[in-house]
């Protein structure tokens, strides 16, 4: 253990229940010479986020995608600017309100403030997509315990946020389930033994079934053990793939699915998604960089290193106008406190 007194956390947030939308939000500039201040981007940002919205909801993100001078479109920046009209582009994700607050409780009642919330899929977009999958068009998935979240990139901006309910929970009680074994048992078996792909499997390699109570261990063939981990894996993937054909997003992801969060660890994982997506298909780890040990660069913290990130340039790095990165400071703080999080609860 660290040691350290931490009283205020970032809290990463998934769930089934986010929605997401694109909008625009214009503004008149109206500053001396006609010239864009940082002012009228602020402006701008606002008048895009007052979209009218369901009481149970509450918006969780506010994402810039690019920006409208005038006529001339797909601007990053349009600081120092002149023109008459600024219009910006942006991509709003939203949240139950319900549900977010039933999340911070937990967090306050654990004895901690939280200092500040992200979606955790945005943090693992932020470490384990690279630029040219984010410019060429990507679909990320995050397979968590309860849900699986997903996000559409295309042009290097979001453009789809959603979330299917399943995950690894349910993989886990569908063995609990067929195999007639505690849930707990379950979960080891899946780790230590299953796989998403049947066809990759021996069918002469056995398994050893745990026993419990007056029950003995039981020998069994993996890939009937793997055979009911497959269904609801395709399952998830399946559901994920119908959002993208009913909201005409399939073609965006050029560059392939990328897979991450816990289950991503599913061996042959790749292939099952492959089979349902019919593109090129890879698992996500946090990228490589100073202060993050070998153990951390797993696909199930992909979501806390990338919130760490995104928490570490929200307090400690320099930005240019526009509200985008230049510099990154605070990182080895912020892995120093995932190893702690890490030593305190797991």
């Amino acid at each position: 253990m660290s040691g350290a007194d931490i009283k205020a956390v970032s809290l990463a947030l998934s769930g089934a229940n986010i929605e997401s939308f694109n909008t625009n939000g214009q503004i008149a500039v109206t500053g001396r010479g006609r010239e864009i201040t940082q002012e009228d981007i602020a402006r701008v940002h606002e008048a895009a986020r007052a979209v009218s919205i369901s009481m149970d909801r509450e918006i969780l993100h506010v994402i810039p995608r690019s920006y409208t001078v005038d006529d001339q479109k797909g601007i990053r920046n349009p600081l120092h600017m002149t023109g008459v009209r600024l219009e910006c582009g942006v991509h709003i994700i939203t949240g139950s309100v319900s549900t977010v607050q039933n999340m911070f409780k937990c967090v306050t009642r654990a004895g901690y403030r939280v200092e500040q919330s992200y979606l955790g899929i945005l943090g693992c977009a932020r470490t384990v997509l690279t630029e040219d999958e984010r410019d060429l068009g990507c679909l990320l998935i995050d397979i968590g315990g309860g849900t699986t979240d997903f996000m559409i990139f295309a042009e290097s901006e979001p453009v789809f946020t959603s979330a299917v309910p399943a995950g690894g929970s349910q993989i886990t009680g569908d063995i609990s389930i067929m195999l007639s074994i505690p849930v707990d048992a379950a979960e080891h078996l899946k780790k230590e033994s299953g796989a998403a792909w049947t066809e990759a499997i021996d069918p002469d390699e056995t398994v050893i079934v745990p026993g419990f109570g007056a029950r003995e261990p039981v020998e069994l063939e993996r890939r009937k053990l793997v055979s009911i981990v497959q269904p609801r894996v395709e399952e998830i993937f399946e559901m994920v793939n119908e959002r993208l054909v009913k909201n005409g997003l399939k073609e965006l992801i050029k560059a392939g699915v990328v897979l991450t969060g816990g289950s991503a660890l599913l061996p042959h994982i790749d292939e099952c998604a492959r089979s349902v997506f019919g593109v090129p298909v890879r698992i996500g780890t946090p990228a490589a960089m100073s202060g993050l040990d070998a153990e951390y660069r797993s696909p199930a913290f992909s979501a806390a290193v990338g919130v760490a990130l995104l928490e570490a340039e929200r307090t400690g790095a320099t930005t240019d106008p526009g509200g985008r990165k230049k510099t990154r400071k605070g990182k080895q703080g912020s892995f120093s406190l995932i190893k702690w999080i890490k030593d305190r609860f797991f």
